[in-house]
């Protein structure tokens, strides 16, 4: 092991905490050095499979010499997790959301300033090949946004609701899309399975400058589909984007490269011409980005274990984290109102 080699380990080795496992394992720079979780059994075949130890409890890997870990525990117990392995001097990957309530992940936030050491949110999509596509486009100034994210019920994450469970990702998205929080929510969403929402759809309107100009987000999530589909659709004034992540395409249509069919259009338009028959796909260009297939999961350990290594601040921090959670908070307040339940 090099000088650089950093130990790390996995709280909670569930249906997530067992994939971040898989990939400290198969990282070079990096050693797993162990995985905890209060089911031994199920830690003991994550490091038959992986290597390592298997503990049931926190101090024991912090006794081993952990140097960072991803917390992958149900979302109710990361402020515990978070805040022991933090004051042992940690870093910390907590799986999305940060945490149930913006109080804990406040708190959570506050232990990381503290320690002094790195801590990054599992917002993974961000790391998504199609939205790495999306992002090499630079500067985009949405004006608005569609999002969807809809999938048949895993029953996994299932102490929280569709907001914190699915939605969560896509207000992450649009914390770095637009860049600040919403001034206006109105959402409405449905529970059938439990107390929590099932199926949430929420209207956000936000406040880009002095002169008034507004951006506008519509985002529907639901874990009680049909089918899985995540779409993601900007209209800026230069562009419009319209992505597929369940089969990596992203078309992109810019303004600056239709100027002459738009010019024509419009002539043609004025005139009084009858452009009915008209197929407006094999009138405009649009391109198709290039998606890469390299796994989002390995792209976010390795931004994460570049920031404890370089001692530098995480690309999604506890304040990126915190304000996805603030939102839910209030998205799940407006919903609440006129919430419908069919338990």
């Amino acid at each position: 092991m090099s000088q650089n080699t950093l130990r790390c380990g996995v709280i909670g080795v569930g249906r997530m905490g067992r994939h971040h496992a898989r990939v400290y394992a198969q990282m070079p720079d990096a050693e797993l050095i162990g995985v905890v979780d209060r089911d031994l059994g199920r830690a003991n075949d994550i490091v038959e499979e992986w290597g390592g130890a298997a503990w049931d409890s926190i101090d024991e890997i912090i006794k081993a010499g952990v140097d960072a870990v991803t917390i992958a525990t149900p979302t109710t117990h990361h402020r515990e997790a978070a805040e022991q392995l933090l004051e042992a001097g940690v870093a910390c990957l907590i799986e999305k959301p940060l945490a149930p309530n913006a109080d804990d992940a406040a708190a959570i936030a506050e232990a990381a300033e503290r320690a002094g050491v790195a801590l990054q949110v599992g917002h993974v999509v961000r790391y998504d090949p199609v939205m790495q596509a999306i992002k090499s486009l630079g500067e985009i100034h949405p004006r608005h946004l569609e999002l969807h994210r809809i999938s048949p019920m895993t029953f996994r994450s299932v102490d929280v609701g569709v907001v914190l469970d699915m939605m969560i990702h896509d207000l992450d998205l649009l914390t770095m899309l637009v860049g600040m929080a919403p001034d206006s929510v109105a959402a409405s969403s449905v529970a059938v399975l439990g107390e929590a929402e099932d199926v949430c759809n929420v209207r956000m309107t936000y406040t880009l400058d002095e002169a008034g100009r507004e951006c506008v987000a519509n985002l529907t999530a639901s874990r009680l589909a049909m089918k899985t589909e995540r779409t993601l659709r900007i209209i800026s004034e230069d562009m419009y984007v319209s992505a597929d992540f369940v089969n990596r395409k992203v078309k992109v249509v810019r303004k600056s490269s239709n100027a002459d069919q738009i010019s024509e259009l419009r002539d043609r338009l004025a005139s009084g011409e009858d452009l009915s028959s008209l197929n407006y796909l094999d009138v405009i260009d649009f391109e198709d980005l290039e998606v890469d297939d390299r796994e989002p999961l390995r792209l976010q350990a390795e931004d994460f274990l570049s920031a404890v290594r370089n001692r530098t601040r995480p690309q999604i921090d506890a304040e990126a984290g915190s304000l996805a959670v603030q939102v839910a908070e209030r998205i799940i307040e407006s919903a609440r109102g006129g919430q419908l339940s069919l338990t």
